[in-house]
């Protein structure tokens, strides 16, 4: 169940029933890959707590086990162990880092840690334009050699130092590699334009527990000053938040009552925000919340990097807005291939014009059950949302992108009282 690449299963979804329940969020999977990633910079044993069950944490486990490191990885106990104790090997193994995009955030701390890398161009989901030029001009500030030969990238530094480095935008990817790599650099670097995410915080925060020093986290400018060495730790993983707001509108969208546990709503203010003029009522508790179904209306959402609304959630909020009364207006300035998705709603009854990128939702729209795809992680949970939604049986194909993403998925949906089942393609073939 959690190999990405070779399940032929599909979701069988029968639309109807409202979502009611409780369920409790996983370790966010933009934030495990990357600190396990940050156990490269250890000479010692770094613990993570609440890593979620999903297909993309197996295959970093098989990234740092090529560069020599020992990874003792209990997905039932959400938990992981990786002992770098000895210096890590220099060259990624292509293999497993053409199965994932979040491979590349090797980079940044096996240049720090052994000032060499060698790694292939990363795999992941095809949702749009993702170069390497800002980890690779970053990497150069501060005093790396860079070939680029046969789709490997080959990154010297045997004196690395600090930089001031100003991204073109602030990517995510760039700046974990960077923030990463000026851990163990001599100097201060300096990253102005640097992404925000809690993701890029929960490193943030478990590198400082190790030992680092940086300042500025959460805003657009870190400044890090390299240290010697990195110590041992034990980190609990952040929760979730994109799954938290594929809950939250997998529950607007049927009509539903669901708690949401180990969350935090600071996380997810635009969502929220967004949830609520759409005629939800969202209750927040200490850790918890509560999204309870109201009259859906149309509302306007512009995904940007953090703290705007996060591309990530635009497809499950499309399916939701397919049923508010009115117009809304979605507009995609994150990745280029987004709207790709929008094709199968409208199979499905959705009305839907795209301009640019642009997208103009009309609703309600009565869905119909159909054969979907999932294009990618989030559009493979959106087209299950929409399942539910709609009206007789919905197929939903290349479900090994959800397995990415979201741990037990089906199971989770079916404690929510979902019509959710998952099955060989030949069941629903023959």
């Amino acid at each position: 169940m959690l190999d990405p690449t070779s399940s032929n299963d599909v979701f069988r979804v029968r639309g109807g029933a409202p979502l009611r329940g409780t369920v409790r969020l996983s370790g966010a999977k933009n934030s495990a890959l990357k600190l396990m990633a940050a156990g490269l910079l250890c000479d010692g044993m770094v613990r993570l707590r609440e890593v979620p069950r999903i297909a993309d944490v197996p295959v970093m486990a098989d990234v740092l086990r090529g560069l020599g490191v020992e990874v003792d990885l209990d997905l039932d106990g959400r938990c992981c162990a990786i002992d770098a104790s000895e210096p890590p090997s220099w060259h990624a193994p292509s293999d497993a880092v053409t199965r994932i995009r979040a491979s590349i955030s090797v980079l940044g701390p096996l240049v720090a840690r052994v000032r060499r890398a060698r790694i292939a161009s990363p795999g992941g989901d095809r949702i749009g334009s993702r170069p390497l030029d800002m980890h690779l001009r970053g990497l150069i500030a501060m005093g790396a050699e860079v070939e680029e030969d046969g789709g490997e990238v080959d990154v010297r530094a045997p004196e690395l130092h600090g930089a001031q480095i100003t991204l073109d935008f602030p990517s995510v990817g760039a700046t974990e590699n960077l923030l990463m790599a000026a851990t163990l650099a001599d100097g201060t670097t300096i990253i102005e334009n640097a992404a925000r995410e809690p993701e890029i915080q929960d490193l943030c925060r478990m590198l400082e527990a190790m030992g680092a020093h940086i300042e500025g986290v959460g805003s657009p400018t870190l400044e890090i000053e390299g240290v010697d060495r990195l110590a041992p730790v034990d980190w609990e993983t952040c929760p979730d938040r994109i799954e938290a707001g594929t809950y939250a509108m997998a529950a607007a969208a049927t009509g539903g009552d669901v708690v949401i546990e180990r969350v935090r709503a600071s996380d997810l203010t635009l969502p929220l925000l967004k949830l609520r003029s759409a005629g939800m009522v969202v209750e927040e508790g200490a850790d918890t919340l509560r999204i309870k179904a109201g009259d859906l209306e149309a509302v306007d959402v512009v995904t940007l990097p953090y703290p705007g609304f996060p591309t990530d959630l635009q497809a499950q909020l499309m399916v939701l807005l397919t049923q508010a009364t009115g117009t809304s207006r979605c507009t995609e300035n994150v990745f280029d291939s987004r709207f790709d998705f929008v094709e199968q709603l409208r199979r499905m009854g959705a009305d839907i014009e795209i301009d640019g990128h642009h997208a103009l939702i009309r609703g309600p729209r009565r869905l119909h059950g159909v054969r979907l795809r999932s294009l990618d992680v989030r559009t493979g949970a959106a087209a299950a949302i929409a399942g539910l939604v709609a009206e007789g049986e919905t197929i939903v194909s290349d479900v090994h992108h959800v397995d990415r993403g979201y741990a037990d998925f089906v199971a989770r949906l079916r404690a929510l009282g979902a019509d959710i089942d998952r099955v060989p393609a030949s069941d629903v073939d023959g």
